[in-house]
């Protein structure tokens, strides 16, 4: 493990006792506690993407709010649902972030999670899928999304233009040249993380895995990344991939961290989850040394580079802080985590 960040859902809503926690709240804490991060060393904030619920939903707007306040933090998503984007301007918004944050952005796409509606992307207006699930949409829009920011000429220039006739074809801009190398793809599966890896993008591994053949899900998602690596080899692609991983990690140090995680060391779970049969990881949370002891065994947590910390985002930005600085204080360290030996892009 290289890198380590925060993986938010932005959640927001009641809260009980009469407290709400408000769009804008989410949205505002979630720029505080990127913040608070960004003094922690080379860390990440990665953000789920949602629509038609109460979480993060648009989260270019976001991105550059933090980009433009932090320094050295990594900003991301895991992930955008394609199914819901035009691609070329998508392609503008990640470009315009990415500068302003100097590379600094991973940004996360795929076909997306299941919605809290039926077909929602049709009501976006992207329409005339042979996929029951919307796949074949997601995966047309990322290869228009990857030609633009390759920087592929991809409408015909006007010569009668008063704005400087030309010829020939006009790329998207703002035109970011390092873009290409920090987007991921997110893979539920060994098919579609292969497919990433013949793509030539880095792999984020989903937080469950449409496989449940009982082994554990560390070993299926540790081989879903050696599948990955593998078709990246295969394809010819120069360099190496970054892949991540993400976990629910609980540092318990304090009484009200026990009050709290206390009682959520779970197992690996089976359950089903847009009509397929998946398996889903295991929550940590114990005392520092022995989350250690626990995490040197996690096949995935050791193949990755990159590990994602799923955070109870409606708790605050302080007891989140906490929990990051915790882990990167009593845990990461013994993961290989070496702040000062990485910088951003």
């Amino acid at each position: 493990m290289q890198r380590f960040g925060t993986l938010s859902f932005g959640h927001y809503g009641p809260l009980g006792g009469g407290r709400e926690l408000t769009a804008g709240d989410s949205m505002r804490q979630a720029i505080d506690l990127a913040q608070g991060m960004d003094d922690l060393g080379a860390v990440g904030v990665y953000f789920r993407v949602h629509h038609f619920a109460r979480q993060q939903a648009s989260p270019m707007p976001l991105l550059a709010a933090i980009a433009a306040t932090t320094k050295n933090v990594e900003i991301g998503t895991g992930v955008i649902d394609m199914r819901y984007e035009n691609p070329l301007y998508l392609a503008e918004e990640a470009a315009a972030v990415d500068l302003i944050s100097d590379g600094r952005l991973a940004l996360g796409v795929s076909r997306g999670s299941p919605e809290t509606v039926v077909r929602g992307y049709e009501t976006f207006g992207y329409t005339g899928s042979q996929d029951p699930r919307g796949a074949d949409i997601a995966r047309d829009h990322f290869d228009t999304f990857l030609r633009a920011i390759e920087g592929e000429g991809l409408a015909e220039r006007d010569p009668n233009s008063p704005f400087g006739g030309a010829s020939g074809m006009q790329r998207i801009e703002p035109h970011s040249p390092g873009l290409r190398s920090r987007i991921w793809w997110g893979a539920g599966n060994t098919e579609s993380a292969e497919w990433a890896g013949r793509k030539g993008v880095n792999l984020m591994s989903s937080t469950l895995l449409t496989q449940a053949d009982g082994t554990p899900f560390d070993i299926l998602q540790a081989q879903q990344l050696d599948a990955f690596r593998a078709a990246w080899r295969e394809a010819g692609h120069a360099g190496q991939p970054r892949t991540s991983v993400s976990r629910s990690i609980f540092p318990i140090t304090t009484a009200e961290d026990e009050l709290y995680f206390g009682g959520s060391n779970e197992q690996d779970g089976i359950g089903y989850i847009d009509g397929m049969r998946s398996t889903f990881g295991k929550t940590y949370a114990a005392a520092p040394d022995v989350l250690v002891e626990q995490l040197l065994q996690d096949a995935a947590v050791q193949s990755a580079d990159t590990l994602m910390l799923t955070i109870p985002s409606q708790l605050g930005v302080e007891f989140n802080l906490r929990i990051v600085e915790s882990f990167a204080k009593y845990v990461a360290p013994a993961l290989g985590w070496q702040p000062e030996a990485v910088t951003a892009g």
